[in-house]
């Protein structure tokens, strides 16, 4: 029978950590707590109106005959279509686990690694002895439940004990009978260590493994190389681009350069995807090396000498990682680029190894920008780099001989943005075309009453600058008072003072105390919402969300920017996204098919979600179809629902995938200022909806229809291929 779903919001504080199997994505939006109580979870769900983070209390049995799609933002589903990594890990677990012994699986999600060590041993049907027995733990409840879905489809419940916790909780004795013979594992991410990997090792090592105990991976490997990339320089150096600019905007006055910067952090990018933009500047090099078999340390340093292959300007490090599977050293996996191909043992990879790989989105290489402009070097100089790694993180330092002193980065009053936005910023177009929209909003306004509806420090700085008589409120639901601090700090380069801002806290209600009763001249955003940057196009809906609330506050003559929404799309052939988000059927020899509905997979028995991603960073791609207007949204008037659909003619042949979704926001009224976000803009994410079956374009298919649906009361977008 199928069960009865309940929802109901509830206000819960949480703690999030580290360790034992958590899988979090950088495009998820929703994260899952749990009660002892069987079948209650928490759900913290966006709002995508409100642009609130609220506890969902869901009720689920485990048995449920209609799942939904409640992991499709998480990497499961692309780690588990990764073929090349299922089987070096089932070869070298046959490898590992060649008798009766006990394993331990740390991070067990679906149960793959589990089930391939169960199956090596020949383990009978009595999980609880001794000898013979596989424990899989699993703190990730709703991935507790699907794994034991797939175990019983694959006849392995009563073979391997499941334990929804941390391997940090879980105790010998008292969880378990013995320690462990075999570790299993995979809790890495593009950087290696970010998953806590470290951590988890270490107290499998005091507490949950025998002596001389055996490890799958036995070792891991972080190589990197220099590269020049004017690209990769503009999405952390907003100073120095900014300097090119003269607009009379300074986002980033002298002396305080890092007031807006990115976090010094490794970001995970497709870095294949940026081909001849990429110029290297070194041969690969080894960088750190982590022993599975014995107990990492929390806190490592080395120093790497980098022989220079060219002049030029390094802007920054790629770095991947190659995993040894195997004692021997026989069965690898890397996440390297694709220019790194059957390397010589003379760089530090072995001879064995091959860099070539299917594109998946679950593991890419890292970049780690280098300051300011860079460092220059010179052919054959010889680069120290400083590599510090933490128990989660790694991080370089640069000294040569070229460059010998680092900036200080220390600003009490600094905020933090993503690349994509640093760029923007940086960008020069999108300045002009950001100034010559408030202008036409500006015109004929005197000591009018702003109020921009989002976190666009831009903009704030932009109407102060332009509009000395204006009285601006900001409203920075994101940055809250870190916004309003950095607006002061700028405010004598920008040549205004602070009386004339006003920024409201956090995400309270806009009132007529706030204006002092006076009525909204301009209500403008580009939209750009703190935090909802990786999430789907239409999150930026959250302006008409803002311009209903105060309704009544707006002037007879207001001016609204942006004016008018454009829901776009076009037809994408995506061999690599789709295959990566395709249906599971047998993986290494055991059926998966129970899982696609719940991570959104794409097939015939399952419905992809829509998802973001940078469809320039997606492999291969290809447009099939002219861009359509699928529906508007009119921000003159309050928020209501709606929809439309295209008929979506096919100009290119080819296999259709899906559709790119993307907005572009209409900033006047004469239609003569739109800005897109669509596939040729780098800096913005768009949405992909995938299709149930590839589409072969040929005769008699040439065209498809593709419909929106926009819930006004939650926000949410519905998009439908027929």
């Amino acid at each position: 029978m199928r069960s009865h779903l309940q929802t109901l919001t509830r206000t819960v504080s949480v703690v999030r950590t580290l360790t034992g199997g958590f899988r979090p994505s950088p495009k998820a939006i929703t994260r899952t707590m749990s009660t002892n109580s069987t079948g209650l979870m928490f759900q913290l769900k966006l709002n995508p109106i409100t642009g609130n983070s609220e506890w969902i209390v869901i009720e689920e049995e485990l048995d449920d005959a209609s799942p939904k799609p409640m992991l499709a933002t998480t990497s499961y589903l692309d780690m588990l279509n990764d073929s090349p990594r299922n089987r070096a890990y089932r070869n070298a677990i046959d490898k590992a686990v060649t008798k009766q012994c006990h394993v331990l699986d740390i991070g067990a999600g679906t149960g793959l690694l589990s089930m391939m060590a169960a199956r090596a041993m020949g383990v009978d049907d009595d999980s609880s002895s001794s000898k013979g027995m596989v424990t899989a733990c699993e703190s990730y409840l709703p991935m507790v439940k699907l794994m034991k879905k797939v175990l019983r489809a694959n006849d392995m419940n009563s073979k391997i004990r499941v334990l929804n916790k941390r391997s940090d909780e879980v105790e010998v004795g008292v969880d378990v009978a013995s320690r462990a013979d075999v570790l299993v594992s995979e809790i890495l991410d593009s950087e290696l260590l970010g998953e806590g990997l470290i951590p988890s090792l270490q107290h499998a090592h005091d507490k949950l493994l025998v002596e001389n105990y055996k490890t799958v991976p036995y070792r891991a490997t972080t190589y990197g190389q220099l590269v020049e990339s004017t690209y990769l320089w503009e999405l952390h150096d907003l100073y120095n681009n900014e300097a090119n600019v003269a607009d009379g905007i300074h986002l980033v006055p002298k002396g305080k350069e890092s007031i807006l910067r990115v976090k010094p952090q490794q970001f995970a990018m497709h870095c294949d995807a940026m081909g001849e933009e990429l110029r290297l500047l070194s041969e690969p090099f080894k960088i750190f090396e982590f022993d599975f078999w014995k107990r990492p340390d929390s806190h490592g340093e080395t120093q790497v000498h980098i022989k220079a292959t060219d002049d030029g300007t390094v802007h920054a490090v790629i770095s991947w990682w190659v995993l040894q599977l195997d004692e021997e050293g026989n069965i690898f996996y890397s996440t390297s680029p694709k220019w790194i191909n059957s390397p010589s043992t003379n760089n530090g990879l072995s001879s064995t190894y091959t860099g070539t790989r299917d594109w998946c989105d679950h593991w890419k290489q890292c970049v780690w920008f280098t300051k300011g402009k860079g460092l220059p070097v010179r052919k054959d100089e010889d680069v120290r780099m400083d590599a510090i790694h933490t128990d989660i993180s790694i991080s370089y330092k640069f000294k040569a001989q070229s460059q010998t002193s680092e900036v200080d980065h220390s600003q009490d009053s600094h905020l933090t943005l993503s690349p994509e936005r640093i760029a923007i910023y940086g960008d020069n177009n999108w300045r002009q075309f950001m100034l010559k929209a408030i202008n036409y909003a500006l015109k004929g306004k005197e000591s009018p009453l702003c109020v921009i509806a989002d976190d666009s420090v831009f903009l704030s700085v932009a109407v102060a600058h332009i509009s000395k008589s204006s009285h601006i409120i900001a409203m920075f639901p994101g940055f809250g008072d870190k916004g309003r601090q950095y607006l002061q700090a700028v405010a004598d380069e920008n040549g205004y003072s602070m009386d004339r801002i006003q920024v409201i806290n956090t995400r309270k209600q806009l009132t007529m105390n706030d204006t002092h009763q006076n009525k909204v001249d301009l209500l403008i955003a580009e939209p750009f919402y703190f935090g909802a940057e990786g999430m789907l196009p239409w999150q930026g809906l959250q302006f008409w969300s803002k311009r209903t609330m105060i309704d009544s506050m707006l002037a007879e003559d207001v001016c609204i920017m942006p004016c008018k929404g454009i829901l776009k799309a076009c037809a994408m052939s995506l061999p690599d996204l789709w295959r990566s988000r395709c249906a599971l059927e047998n993986i290494e020899g055991f059926d998966h098919t129970m899982v696609n509905t719940t991570l959104g997979a794409c097939g015939p028995s399952s419905e992809s979600p829509c998802l973001p991603f940078f469809i320039w960073q997606c492999g291969e791609t290809q447009k099939l179809s002219d861009t359509y207007t699928i529906m508007e949204f009119d921000f003159l008037k309050p928020m209501s629902s709606c929809h439309g659909k295209a008929k979506v003619e096919f100009i290119e042949a080819g296999v259709c995938h899906g559709f790119a979704l993307w907005i572009d926001w209409v900033m006047d009224s004469t239609n003569d200022i739109v800005m897109s976000t669509g596939p040729d803009q780098r800096y913005w994410k768009q949405g992909v909806k995938l299709l149930a079956e590839p589409l072969k374009i040929g005769p008699g298919i040439c065209s498809t229809v593709i419909e929106a649906h926009f819930d006004s009361s939650s926000g949410e977008l519905s998009v439908n291929n027929r």
